[in-house]
This record gives C-alpha cells, structure tokens and sequence, in this order.
C-alpha cells in the first residue's frame, strides 16, 4: 500500500477514512455545523454549494512537495511516489461508501435534520483538496470525470508545482483553485518548505497556465501573520499573471499539526484579512465581494462570472 502504515494510523485516529491504497476521506467542520447548527461554510455563502452535500477527499494522501508551516495536516512527506495505483472509479465509489459511513452517525442526533442528512449522504460536490497533491494522481482527469458523470460538481485545490498536469488535465474540474502562499521566493521557500528546488518557477507557469484553462479559476492566498502580509504588489503581480475569476485572501488557523510549526500570534485577525484585502484590491483592481468573519476570509473577484457554481447535474 502507498500510505505509510505509521501515518495511516495517524489519520485514522484523526477522524479519516482510508480507501483503496492511496486516497483518503473526511468530514469538514463545516459539514457537521451546517447538520447540526445549520451554519454554512463560505463557499456556500460565497458560490452556492451546498456544504452538507460536499465529499472532502484526496487520491494523494501520502503524496505532496511541500512541507508547509501552516498546513494543519500529517506532513514530513519525501519524494511522492505511488507503490499501487487505484482505479479512479474504485476510489469515488469508495470515497462515497466512506462518506455515508461518516455521516451516518448523525441520523440519531436530534438537530439535524432527517432531510438534510438524507441529501448529506448524497453528495453533490467533491473537494479534491484534503491532503497531499492531488495532481500527482496519474488519473486525476479519469476521477473529475467519474465525478462529473455521475452529476457531481468538482473543486480541485492545488499547489501550483506541476503546471505540465494543469495544463493537459481533461477535463477540466468545476472550479480550479492554485494556492499562492508567498508574494517572494525567499518567503516561499522558508515558509512552504518545498521538495524541488524549482518550485517556485513551477507555480509562476501554473499561474500563467490558469490564465487559459476554460474553467472558474480562484487563486487562494494562504495569509500567516509576521510571514507573508506583505509585498502587496507582489501578490498582485503573481495574481496579476492567471487573471483569475475570483481571489480568496483566506486567514491562517491554529490548527492541527500547524500548532508544532507556527504560534498562535501567526494567525490573522478578521480585521487583518480584511485590511489587506483592502489594499491587494486597490493594486489588483478586483472588488472585494463578499467576506465570512468566522473563516477568516475575504472574496475579491473580476466582475466577469456569476459567482454561483452550478452542478452538473444529469436529468
């Protein structure tokens, strides 16, 4: 199996499901507080999914290029590699099997809804985002399809270091999204920690990639107090070269593995977020949209799409 038998048990005893050799599952936070609080996460609010219907997973979940400070996930990867390959059919029916089996445990809970936990355990988004990189999947195309096929919208989250995928993946997710953590390559590079020496070239052509790709496209800023709020011109710049649909300044949380790395100092303000937003959008020229106090995050966009992602469902 691909996933380190020392790690898996790391994962499992954090709440997630293990399928096939290489792939994994779990249940956002924002699922349970919209089953149970009926609070919605932000890309609810801000493009219209319906978060309780949204499958978190990965085909990578011991396959990534970066050691990232903040990242709140298992790390210490190496160079990824895959000792078996799952079939992307295989992983999504097993991804969706695990989802039910998560959530079933909250059919006996009496705020949630029985409605709502029926559509729960049909999911209609799938974030390919919860740990490693998904683009080393040599399949990744194969999975969007199986998603989009059986009706189900995709948002894929990458890193930006393999810009050759990018630009030949078919087809292409429902929403595509490069993190861009470091407006210079010295804060990248001591703040993302990354395997390849040639990392940040790599996410300067995935940027300049994005700009093509016939898809909603949002560049996500990873915002980490005392590291990266600065060089405002810079983000602007890097921005600047994918001309995306929308521009997410997400605030660092205290979280997870995150809290052996950085301090809680580290983490940004609402307040924060939103004052550098305020700047990145008078450099950038994008509005600002919307905003979610409780995610610490800003949405910044061009103006040329509707913001309301539409699943492709099948009738």
């Amino acid at each position: 199996m691909s996933v380190d038998p020392e790690k898996r048990r790391l994962l499992e005893r954090q709440g997630y499901r293990i399928v096939g050799s290489h792939s994994a599952v779990k249940l956002c936070h924002w699922l349970r507080e919209k089953l149970i609080r009926k609070r919605p996460c932000y890309k609810e609010v801000f493009y219209g999914i319906d978060c309780h219907r949204c499958l978190q997973m990965t085909p990578t979940a011991d396959q990534c290029n970066m050691n990232c400070l903040f990242c709140w996930r298992a790390q210490n990867f190496s160079k990824p590699k895959f000792d078996d390959l799952d079939d992307p059919a295989f992983i999504l029916e097993e991804s969706l099997n695990a989802q039910c089996e998560l959530v079933s445990g909250f059919k006996g809970d009496s705020r949630c809804s029985i409605e709502e936990w029926t559509e729960a355990s049909e999911p209609r988004h799938v974030a390919i985002s919860l740990t490693g990189e998904p683009t080393f999947y040599p399949k990744l195309g194969q999975l969007i399809r199986e998603c989009h096929e059986k009706g189900m919208s995709t948002i894929l989250v990458s890193n930006g270091t393999l810009p050759s995928v990018l630009a030949r993946l078919d087809p292409l997710p429902t929403q595509l999204y490069i993190t861009v953590a470091a407006p210079t390559p010295d804060i990248y590079n001591k703040l993302c920690s990354p395997i390849s020496e040639d990392s940040w070239e790599r996410l300067l052509e995935s940027l300049a990639v994005m700009k093509g790709l016939n898809t909603r496209r949002v560049v996500r800023l990873t915002l980490v107090d005392g590291w990266n709020m600065t060089h405002v011109d810079a983000y602007s710049e890097l921005i600047s070269r994918a001309e995306p649909d929308f521009v997410e300044a997400k605030g660092y949380v205290f979280v997870g593995g995150s809290r052996n790395r950085m301090k809680w100092s580290n983490m940004p303000s609402h307040d924060g977020v939103r004052e550098f937003s305020r700047t990145l959008s008078s450099h950038l020229g994008y509005p600002i949209l919307d905003e979610r106090k409780e995610s610490r995050v800003v949405l910044l966009g061009s103006g040329d799409k509707d913001r309301r992602m539409v699943s492709p469902v099948r009738l």
